[in-house]
C-alpha cells in the first residue's frame, strides 16, 4: 500500500533587488512560521532562494502570497511531493549573496548570463560534438549523481570554481559549454562568469536538474544516479527511464547511494556508506574520527567504551582517544 505524499517540497530563486533584506528576511520568517512551513530561505539585496516544506494546502498559500508579493512575483516553483516534511526548522537569514561565489566585480544575471536551455534542447546538445558539460555543485554532490560524461571539477565549494576553470582553460577553449546545477541559480551567475572571462558559447540547463527530472517528454534521460538535495532526504531520483548507480562505497568502493556525515562533529565529512559499513567504521571517516572522544556514533547507539575499543581493535585500530585539556 502506497504512502499518503500529503506534504510538498518547494525549490525556488528570484534575482530581484531587495533595499533591505534583513527587514525582508524577519518579515518573511514570519510569515513562513504563522503557515506552519519549514525549511531555509536567503535573502539578500539581490534576491531570494529557498527550499521549504509543509503540507500541500501550506504550500500552496505560500506560493499564491509569493505570486501576488511585490518583490516576489514571477517566482518559479520546483515542486516534489513528499510523505512529510523534509525539514525540522524554519530559517530566514539575510545574507550578502544568494550563492557564494564571492567575486570582485560580482555578476548580475539580468545583465550577463548564458543561455538558458529548456531540458529538450539541453538533451539535445549534450549529445553534440565539440561539446564539454561542466557541473556547477560540489564534488560529494556529483558523486552521487551527475549528467553522463559531465566533467567533475575537483572542488569542495561553489567559490572554488572560477579558480578551476581559470587552471583548466585550455580544456574549454572552443568548446560548447554546458552547466547545469540543482535548480539553476548557481548557473545564472557562473554562466555569466564563464562569457565574461572570454568563452561565447555558453548555455545553462534552465531550472536545474530538479526541472529536468520533471520533463514529460526527456524523462531525466542521461542522468546517473540521483540527485542531492539539501533537506532530510539526501537525495531524489531524476532518470524516469534508467536507473543506474554512480555512488561508490566510501569504504568498499560498492555501489551505494547512501550519505551520512561522519560521527566526529569536528569533521561531519559527507560520506556515501552501507548501513553494514557504517556500523563497522562506526561512521568515522578516518581512524582518528573513528577513534574521536565526541563520536557521536557512540553515544547515538549507546556503545560502552568496552563495545567502542572492540569494534576500533576489529579494524586494527588504537582504543578511543580520551578527551585532553
Amino acid at each position: 500500500m502506497e504512502k499518503q505524499q500529503n506534504y510538498q517540497v518547494l525549490l525556488y530563486y528570484k534575482y530581484v533587488q531587495i533595499d533591505d533584506p534583513e527587514q525582508v528576511a524577519s518579515e518573511h520568517l514570519e510569515f513562513c512560521k504563522e503557515l506552519g512551513l519549514k525549511g531555509r530561505i536567503l535573502i539578500a539585496g539581490e534576491g531570494i532562494n529557498g527550499t521549504v516544506s509543509g503540507t500541500i494546502e501550506q504550500t500552496e498559500k505560500y506560493m499564491e502570497n509569493m505570486k501576488n508579493h511585490p518583490l516576489f512575483e514571477g517566482t518559479t516553483f520546483k515542486v516534489d511531493a513528499a510523505e512529510g516534511h523534509a525539514f525540522k526548522k524554519m530559517h530566514c537569514r539575510a545574507r550578502p549573496e544568494l550563492v557564494t561565489l564571492r567575486l570582485e566585480d560580482d555578476i548580475n544575471p539580468h545583465d550577463l548570463t548564458g543561455e538558458y536551455l529548456e531540458p529538450k534542447e539541453f538533451y539535445k546538445r549534450m549529445q553534440e560534438e565539440n561539446t564539454i558539460v561542466i557541473d556547477a555543485r560540489n564534488d560529494y554532490e556529483y558523486d552521487l549523481g551527475h549528467f553522463r560524461g559531465a566533467v567533475r571539477p575537483d572542488i569542495e565549494t561553489f567559490r572554488e570554481l572560477p579558480d578551476w576553470v581559470r587552471e583548466n582553460k585550455e580544456m574549454l577553449e572552443g568548446k560548447q559549454i554546458l552547466t547545469y546545477c540543482t535548480g539553476g541559480i548557481r548557473c545564472e551567475k557562473f554562466s555569466g562568469w564563464l562569457k565574461r572571462e572570454g568563452f561565447d558559447n555558453v548555455g545553462q540547463l534552465h531550472g536545474g536538474i530538479a526541472t529536468y527530472g520533471k520533463d514529460p517528454e526527456v524523462q531525466g534521460q542521461l542522468w546517473d544516479g540521483q540527485m542531492y538535495v539539501f533537506d532530510e532526504r539526501i537525495s531524489v531520483p531524476i532518470n524516469q527511464v534508467e536507473h543506474n548507480i554512480v555512488g561508490k562505497d566510501y569504504f568498499d568502493g560498492e555501489p551505494c547511494e547512501r550519505y551520512v556525515n561522519c560521527a566526529n562533529p569536528e569533521c561531519n565529512k559527507q560520506i556515501i556508506t552501507s548501513e553494514e559499513n557504517e556500523h563497522k567504521y562506526v561512521r568515522g571517516c578516518s581512524p582518528e574520527c573513528r577513534s574521536h572522544y565526541r563520536n557521536r556514533y557512540v553515544v547515538e547507539h549507546g556503545l560502552t567504551e568496552e563495545q567502542w575499543n572492540e569494534r576500533l581493535l576489529a579494524l586494527g585500530e588504537e582504543k578511543a582517544q580520551e578527551q585532553t585539556n
